[in-house]
């Protein structure tokens, strides 16, 4: 005998569920990607870049050893207060990354009455009044072409970066290096103290000290007092209240930007998921005899253990075909299906019940000998 059994659709398989997927997946990837992307392009100077403790190529511990190696005190500060506190009259207060300040906090440092060198910095009117940027000068090696002690020392040296100009009210001033309408190291002279602008550090940092004139003209402008602070800002050093959080610092632009890739990764989504319709009956690609059937459920059975199981469905099938055959209807209560069976082959009602109702069988051997009682059982029902 065998049967065509219809059955129901199949969950989607790994492809399909891939092929469903793999559109957002895609867009989240290049929406990451370009983030990381636009994070190594944006990210700035390195880690390390004039950091008297580094000795990377963008740091400067081989400055910081040669100074101590003259005699020169050198004190390492990246909070504003310290640097406050640490510099005062006769000191050398190097500025290693001003555009990190605040216009508070370069006040705070003008304050010290230490002489100031500010390194590439794009707002020197925070360090000294009636000094402003000329523009960016390529890197390069250039000579001095001034009077300064230092420089004229010095020689040629890796300046350029950013070029000053003085207005003629700011005090005496002195341009070294001349590119681009400007100076790229300029010294004011302001109540009673120099501020030196230096366009690049490139001649600080230990990669270029030993090139051209750059050691020289590092030891004349941070050796020339006994002790130098320098002062190298921390990212996290801000003033009460200005602290500003994550959302704060992305551009608006930026948010607009994400919240359409969302919208539009949400709209993909939508588009090629799998869509859930009715229930479709699928023919089995293949005719399964009954019999295989019965003995693969069979053998679940026995695997799990399931003799309950087991002899509640021999007990049922065997109560729906003696129904049938004596004409009891299908919403009879077991009652009357054991006094129609005692009336037909005169057993007695508690051994129906027992056969039909009665508790499952403690091991295999007692489901078998089950099986064949309702299998006697019904044929007896059946006999005319």
């Amino acid at each position: 005998m065998s049967v065509d059994t219809p059955v129901r659709s199949l969950d989607p398989t790994a492809a399909q569920v891939w092929r469903s997927a793999r559109g957002p997946v895609l867009v989240l990837l290049v929406v990451l990607v370009a983030g990381v992307v636009l994070a190594a392009v944006g990210g700035g100077r390195q880690a390390g870049y004039l950091d008297p403790r580094a000795v990377d190529p963008s740091g400067s511990r081989a400055l910081a050893e040669v100074l101590r190696d003259q005699g020169v005190r050198v004190d390492l500060v990246t909070r504003n207060a310290d640097a406050a506190d640490a510099a005062g009259p006769g000191d050398t207060l190097l500025v290693a990354l001003p555009d990190r300040l605040l216009e508070e906090q370069a006040e705070a440092v003008r304050r010290t009455g230490a002489d100031l060198v500010v390194v590439g910095t794009a707002a020197p009117e925070l360090f000294a009044d009636g000094v402003s940027p000329a523009g960016d000068v390529a890197p390069g090696t250039l000579a001095p072409e001034c009077g300064l002690a230092a420089a004229a020392r010095a020689g040629t040296a890796d300046t350029g970066g950013l070029a000053y100009t003085a207005a003629p009210d700011s005090g005496p001033a002195v341009g070294c290096y001349p590119e681009g309408g400007g100076y790229s190291l300029l010294r004011v002279e302001q109540a009673g103290t120099s501020v030196t602008f230096l366009g690049s550090g490139e001649a600080l940092t230990n990669d270029r000290l030993d090139d051209e004139g750059n050691a020289a003209l590092a030891l004349g402008l941070l050796g020339a007092d006994e002790r130098l602070v320098w002062y190298l800002p921390a990212l996290d050093d801000l003033p009460p209240g200005q602290a500003r959080s994550l959302y704060e610092l992305v551009p608006e632009g930026v948010t607009w930007a994400l919240v359409q890739a969302g919208v539009a990764v949400l709209l993909l989504m939508l588009w090629r998921a799998r869509r859930l319709g009715p229930v479709v009956a699928e023919p089995l690609p293949v005719v399964v005899r009954a019999a295989e059937t019965v003995e693969g459920r069979a053998r679940l059975y026995r695997r799990a253990g399931a003799r309950d199981k087991a002899a509640a469905a021999l007990r049922a099938g065997a109560v729906a075909r003696v129904r049938t055959s004596l004409g009891v209807p299908r919403g009879a209560d077991p009652a009357a299906v054991v006094a129609a069976v005692t009336a037909r082959t005169g057993r007695p009602g508690a051994a129906v019940a027992a056969l039909l109702y009665g508790a499952a069988p403690a091991d295999d051997a007692a489901l078998v000998r089950l099986a064949g009682e309702l299998d006697a059982l019904d044929r007896e029902v059946r006999r005319p």
